[in-house]
């Protein structure tokens, strides 16, 4: 075949779309590797504030990686203002066990990549997608639902799973070869640890779930709690705010977050805009922002509870500085010490 076929393929930097494109690379097919930021990627949280689980590891993005190591050209197309009202809000097809409206989000990111195919003339779209791995997403029904919604149809090629699935246009052109591509299900990753031995490929993130926050089931009760009290009155920095700290809700409108480190205090110095600070002065302290419109009883709570997360925590009372709007000021408080309080606060 004299014309050079040309495939765009989702690259999350993971080891299944990390094989896919090399599966591909191995027919003879040019490839383009897309990531698309969502803002509920957990890695977005190491980028800012670093590894909490290993600090010692410097953040890298597993897709900008997966492409220098293939040696492919990828691209960062950045989603986030479309994907939280339009899948994270309004899922056709539901959630799984948290927030996470895994096959909507698979379907806005492939609806998103048959337009960019038919823009530039690419031949098909392929995934790292594997039969019956995901219990939500990748059994028969759903990965039939995708192909359909997202309009690419035959067109959307699952290299690891591929002869366990009708043919694709792909195969049927002559544009890949069925027999060189793979029957690989389930949830074991023994077959795709194989495959990466056979292709040289060493350097890859473990397979833990997937990088996403939303099927976390702390984030999604957080997330939960701010719609259930804002509404769909919502932005990117309200959802990467939602990684960020302890969260205590203390009345109907009114939530404290409270930071866990220092780079959780220097992080939420960027959102005091319209929201209340509470911090000690004598002890190292974390900062805690307050939202809404707290009452004195309200104050007086946050203030426990900071000065129960500072190093001040054993003292009889801490001297607690507030902030709220031009009004500042201190509060002499007890440092909360009852643990079912605080998990009675606690979201």
């Amino acid at each position: 075949m004299s014309e050079q076929i040309r495939a765009l393929g989702l690259l999350s930097g993971g080891l299944d779309s990390t094989l896919a494109a090399r599966v591909m690379q191995a027919q003879n097919v040019e490839v383009l590797g897309l990531h698309f930021s969502t803002g509920f990627c957990l890695a977005d949280r190491h980028r800012i504030l670093g590894n909490r689980s290993n600090p010692d590891k410097p953040y890298r993005n597993e897709a900008l990686r997966a492409g220098a190591d293939l040696k492919i050209p990828i691209e960062i197309i950045d989603i986030k203002d479309e994907y939280l009202p339009e899948v994270v809000l309004n899922p056709k097809f539901g959630y799984g066990s948290g927030m996470n409206p895994c096959i909507d989000c698979r379907i806005f990111m492939l609806q998103k990549t048959r337009e960019i195919m038919e823009e530039r003339g690419y031949h098909f779209v392929f995934t790292g997608e594997v039969l019956g791995q995901r219990p939500m997403s990748q059994r028969r029904p759903p990965l039939d639902d995708v192909a359909e919604e997202s309009g690419l149809g035959r067109l959307l090629l699952r290299p690891l799973s591929a002869r366990l699935l009708p043919e694709s246009i792909p195969e049927e052109r002559g544009w890949v070869d069925r027999e060189k591509l793979f029957n690989i299900s389930g949830r074991s990753r023994k077959k795709q640890m194989e495959l990466a031995n056979h292709f040289k490929i060493i350097d890859y993130p473990q397979p833990a779930g997937g990088c996403c926050s939303l099927p976390d089931e702390n984030y999604a009760r957080k997330l939960r709690d701010f719609l259930a009290h804002r509404g769909t009155d919502v932005t990117p920095d309200d959802m990467m705010l939602l990684k960020v700290g302890r969260h205590f809700r203390l009345s109907g409108d009114v939530k404290m977050v409270v930071s866990r480190d220092q780079g959780e205090n220097t992080y939420l110095e960027r959102f005091t805009q319209g929201r209340s600070e509470v911090w000690v002065d004598d002890f190292p302290s974390p900062l805690t922002l307050v939202e809404g419109q707290p009452t004195a009883i309200d104050l007086e709570t946050a203030c426990r509870i900071t000065a129960r997360y500072s190093d001040g925590r054993h003292e009889r009372t801490v001297p607690v500085r507030w902030r709220s709007g031009e009004s500042e000021g201190q509060l002499t408080v007890v440092p909360c010490q009852n643990d079912t309080e605080l998990e009675a606060l606690r979201i």
